[in-house]
Parts: C-alpha cells; sequence; structure tokens
C-alpha cells in the first residue's frame, strides 16, 4: 500500500508517517520510486498507535508492544495506565464542580468562599505534583 493511500486511510500526514517508519513503529516493505510501501496491517499498527496515544502512551512505551510474533500488549501496564486515567478524571471531575461552583457562588468574592479556597489548594497540590 502507498504511503499516500496510508496517509488517506489513517487521517496522518505522511511526515508521521515517515517519522513512525524511522522510529520502528511501523516498517517500509519497499519503495514505489521513491513513496514508501507498506504491507496491508499498517492500518492496523496504526489504530492501536493511535489508541495508545489516546491512553497517554509514549511512543516508546507503544514501540515495546510490537515483536516479531506481533503485538504483545502488557495487561499490568495497561491496569496502571487505566489507574492513571480514574485519577485524572477524579481531578478533573473535582476541578470542574468547583468552576461550577464558583461560576454561581453567592459569595461576595471568591476568595470568601470556602469551596474556591479548597479548589485553590487543590490547584497548588497539583502544580507541586506535577513538578516532582
Amino acid at each position: 500500500m502507498d504511503i499516500g493511500i496510508v496517509a488517506k486511510n489513517s487521517g496522518l500526514p505522511v511526515s508521521t508517517l515517515r517519522f513512525y517508519d524511522e522510529k520502528g513503529l511501523i516498517h517500509s516493505i519497499g519503495r514505489n520510486g521513491l513513496r514508501r510501501v507498506f504491507d496491508d496491517n499498517v492500518l492496523e499498527r496504526l489504530a492501536l498507535i493511535a489508541l495508545g496515544r489516546q491512553a497517554g502512551f509514549s511512543l516508546d512505551e507503544i514501540a515495546s508492544i510490537f515483536t516479531d510474533d506481533g503485538p504483545k500488549i502488557d495487561r499490568h501496564q495497561l491496569l496502571r495506565k487505566a489507574e492513571e486515567i480514574e485519577k485524572t478524571i477524579k481531578q478533573l471531575t473535582s476541578l470542574r464542580d468547583g468552576l461550577k461552583h464558583a461560576a454561581a457562588c453567592p459569595a461576595a468574592t471568591h476568595f470568601e468562599c470556602v469551596k474556591f479556597q479548597r479548589l485553590l489548594k487543590l490547584a497548588i497540590k497539583n502544580q507541586r505534583r506535577a513538578r516532582e
């Protein structure tokens, strides 16, 4: 499959496909003139890469699942990532709820609002955690 067709079918720019090829995430099987050619299974690999990226895996982590015998997905790694996502969901839910409250809070100023003060403390805590 020509790189242009892969780009069209995957929605990825040709430059990304070249980068993935150079990084070893996908493999061209030859060339048609100057254009790279890929096996038909490349779209499946690209879908797996897209899923991994959406889940927050790095490209190096994604590359580690591809073996000569096909993808080998570490179930423990999936569970750890799911737990990270769950933690992020809880943080974002708390942030959303705090912002909604702040928008409708009857206090004279936001700094008089107890919930807004908690939101500020949470922001500082998350900022510290992100630096570590």
